[in-house]
């Protein structure tokens, strides 16, 4: 008879199982995610559901899709903000901004964009940029729960303070009031802000990818995948770009040595900001 196994050993493998489990049972694919960081989410998922143990969690997420659409959304962090690291915002509004306004239609992709305040935050830039009617920006994230909420673009008023201090910080023209009005609590993205923006559900896994795009955002995603996952994801964000076309991610991410090879630094960018441009096949 084999010696009982540690308890973080059985975590670990109640994490797995339920991972499997949700792979089977719904499509989506979470097994290469960092273990530290998802073994996290799963224990606030069991919080927040109630179960007792990550057996009856399972044992109810494959039964209740209702259950699991909630157990989705806390696995995948839809944590996010408006115009989040200024700077970055900044660097997109002075250094890039010019070389987009070259073109004469524009496709942009947030991969992850979770509740969709960056997707309102760069849809704001590109009013006051005079970029906005020209752009069709694409939206997407593996949580149908956050969808909802992205699309109604309403946000706890709670928020707005800091919203709009880095909408201030980030170079914004104007004030952030005249993009929104408040109600009961709430605040609420004018509609012509969305009328640009498509979300979609879309899994960066296992789906396919959106093709020609002359900017991708993905930000604070790659930090929750392992390497393998990493850099696959990284080559599906490339063929999803146009040669010349941008890659922005998450203040603390940086592309991994063996996915740089379409891909330089940007120029215009300090070293502090993870914007790529691709090159295109090398």
């Amino acid at each position: 008879m084999g010696a009982e196994r540690p308890d973080g050993c059985l975590d670990r493998i109640e994490v797995r199982l339920l991972l499997e489990a949700i792979h089977a049972r719904y499509g989506y694919d979470l097994r290469e995610y960092v273990p530290a960081s998802i073994s996290r989410r799963v224990s606030a998922a069991l919080l927040a559901s109630g179960a007792q143990h990550l057996g009856e969690l399972q044992h109810r997420v494959l039964r209740d899709p209702d259950l699991f659409a909630n157990v989705l959304a806390d696995l995948t962090v839809p944590a996010t903000a408006m115009f989040r690291d200024p700077d970055f915002y900044r660097a997109l509004r002075q250094r890039v901004v010019p070389l987009l306004s070259t073109y004469p239609r524009l496709k942009m992709w947030h991969a992850g964009c979770a509740t969709g305040e960056e997707v309102f935050s760069n849809a704001i830039l590109l009013l006051e940029e005079e970029l906005f009617e020209r752009t069709t920006i694409f939206a997407t994230d593996l949580s149908r729960r956050s969808l909802e909420v992205a699309k109604q673009g309403l946000y706890d008023d709670d928020r707005i303070a800091k919203f709009s201090a880095d909408y201030a910080a980030s170079g914004g023209r104007a004030s952030l009031s005249a993009y929104y009005t408040a109600a009961y609590g709430r605040v609420a993205f004018r509609e012509q802000l969305a009328k640009k923006i498509c979300f979609f559900q879309h899994d960066l896994v296992t789906d396919d990818v959106f093709g020609e795009m002359n900017v991708v955002f993905c930000r604070n995603v790659l930090m929750y995948f392992d390497a393998p996952l990493r850099e696959r994801v990284v080559a599906k964000l490339a063929r999803s770009l146009c040669p010349g076309g941008f890659l922005c991610l998450g203040k603390d991410e940086r592309l991994p040595d063996s996915s740089m090879a379409p891909f330089e630094p940007f120029d215009g960018a300090p070293d502090a900001l993870p914007i790529y441009r691709y090159q295109g096949d090398p």
